[in-house]
């Protein structure tokens, strides 16, 4: 998937000479964390978020009055606040370079861009939905767990199995189990109902299934 099936479009953004209590103000109406600033040809030059204005209003805050930092808050622009050194991703990424660009750079957020005009945002909260799609838990399912050795043939083994039990699969996804090289976890949801018939056919070819929490997970390693 990429970034433009999943991100927003219909944007909340500001110019930079946008006062800064009303972009605070913006912040708290829409319940949003950030806000793209954008100039008056659509490109994006800018971003503030809740936090840099609360830094920006607890700053002066040692030195002045009441009344001369309402009058100085008043006075500031987003412009004057907002992070001007851009982490953007394009909406031909995809999802999983989203993910890692969040991931290491620790933002909850990323604006997308073409070229250098704004056309969406993508949130961790997009990320999170398509991880829940990927997983189908928003379906009635069952849930089992398969560990297997990497291998060729060993997806194609499992769904074969499943087809000719005639139980559908639902989501299926492999994740590494890094303590153990080259064993994978195999982490699938069938039809709702099926998920015992699964559990019997994969157990009856030598598969070991597993379909609660285990700590240990020693017995459950594939054997060849």
């Amino acid at each position: 998937m990429y970034v433009g099936r999943k991100m927003t479009t219909d944007l909340i953004t500001v110019t930079p000479d946008t006062p800064l209590a009303k972009a605070r103000d913006l912040l708290r109406e829409k319940n949003i964390k950030q806000l793209p600033i954008v100039d008056k040809q659509g490109s994006l030059v800018g971003i503030l978020t809740d936090r840099d204005i609360k830094q920006a209003w607890a700053s002066p805050a040692t030195t002045l009055s009441i009344y001369e930092l309402t009058y100085v808050l008043q006075k500031l622009t987003v412009e004057s606040v907002m992070v001007k050194e851009l982490i953007t991703i394009s909406p031909g990424a995809t999802i999983e370079r989203a993910a890692s660009v969040m991931h290491d750079r620790k933002i909850g957020s990323l604006p997308v861009v073409e070229g250098d005009k704004l056309v969406g945002i993508i949130t961790s909260n997009d990320l999170m939905e398509v991880l829940l799609d990927g997983l189908g838990i928003k379906e009635e399912s069952g849930r089992l767990v398969v560990l297997v050795k990497d291998g060729i043939g060993v997806l194609a083994d499992v769904c074969t199995l499943l087809k000719d039990a005639n139980i559908s699969i639902v989501s299926m996804i492999t994740l590494p189990l890094h303590q153990y090289p080259d064993i994978h976890e195999l982490v699938m949801r069938v039809t709702s109902g099926k998920r015992d018939a699964a559990v019997d056919c994969l157990t009856q070819a030598g598969y070991k299934v597993i379909t609660e929490y285990k700590k240990d997970l020693e017995p459950y390693l594939p054997t060849q």
